[in-house]
């Protein structure tokens, strides 16, 4: 489990650690292999949606209780934070996961496969995590116990941040992080730095990647609501059709970025993922709803 092992001797350079020490802890974590692997399959078999990761924090709080660590629970509605205090003075850093599913049927064949289903947009949906924030939460259970084992020779302060909602909390409700910021979470615990290392499904096993400037884009969600007037499917005259002024939206739309973006300075998509719109194949309907994102990896694009 190179990852595992790569991940720990960074964090350990970054607490100021010896290299003596940091080697010691990559031959330690490979004792952790096999609970991370066992952490995360469970995670993955019980998948939960965003602000719904109960069983989830449950699982985490437990976890960090077990290590001593000071547990809080409930932060931004089903968040987690586990605070580790290191045997020797200095600075306060965090680690990050992210904890909650996708609406999506998993397709696999694996022992450990999903088959748990929930509610999403009024719907029964498979859930799954599709995203890698099963893999996020086992490696930060591990990184835990870890430097649990290692508190003395800890230089500081490690506060562990299981953050739910990160897909975006359902509609009409707030979470994630903008929530357990707006609640606080960094001003009780004032964290100079804070980590995160996201899984790549693309990536080779073993290898960790970069690049100069940024990696991830920003996630900026839009609806639209196209209002027409309902009328008979053989006389489209008598009203408004909607759905075609939908698909010219959805067409058109794809322009801006071809057409009015400078795609030299960075790399931008727009792109639809729900059209819903219409109950019968003879009846043109009063609207269409339309939702997407935007990516970004430059702000002016963005605006």
């Amino acid at each position: 489990m190179k990852f595992f092992a790569i991940g720990f001797a960074i964090l350990i350079s970054i607490a100021g650690f010896s290299s003596a020490h940091a080697a010691q802890t990559v031959s330690i974590s490979n004792e952790l292999e096999k609970k991370v692997i066992e952490w995360r399959r469970d995670l993955h078999l019980n998948p939960e949606l965003s602000n719904r990761e109960f069983r989830t924090a449950d699982v985490i709080a437990k976890h960090l209780t077990s290590l001593g660590l000071e547990v809080e629970t409930g932060v931004a509605h089903t968040g987690v934070i586990g605070v580790l205090k290191g045997g020797k003075p200095g600075p306060t850093i965090a680690l990050r996961a992210d904890m909650d599913a996708l609406p999506v049927i998993e397709q696999t064949d694996v022992s450990f496969k999903s088959k748990a289903v929930s509610e999403y947009r009024g719907k029964e949906v498979g859930v799954m995590h599709a995203c890698g924030h099963d893999l996020h939460m086992a490696m930060l259970m591990g990184a835990a116990e870890q430097l649990a084992i290692m508190k003395e020779q800890v230089a500081g302060t490690v506060v562990f941040i299981f953050q739910p909602a990160e897909e975006g909390a359902p509609k009409g409700e707030e979470g994630g992080a903008e929530l357990m910021l707006k609640e606080g979470l960094f001003s009780r615990y004032q964290p100079e730095v804070v980590f995160g290392i996201h899984v790549w499904s693309a990536g080779t096993a073993g290898q960790i990647t970069y690049r100069e400037g940024p990696l991830m884009a920003s996630s900026d969600r839009f609806e639209i609501t196209v209002k027409g007037k309902q009328t008979h499917g053989s006389r489209p005259w008598g009203g408004v059709d909607p759905i075609v002024a939908a698909g010219q939206i959805i067409g058109n739309t794809q322009t801006i970025v071809s057409r009015q973006v400078d795609i030299t300075k960075a790399p931008a998509v727009i792109s639809f993922g729900i059209v819903e719109g219409g109950v019968r194949n003879n009846i043109i309907p009063d609207e269409v709803y339309l939702e997407g994102t935007i990516r970004n990896f430059d702000m002016d694009n963005r605006a």
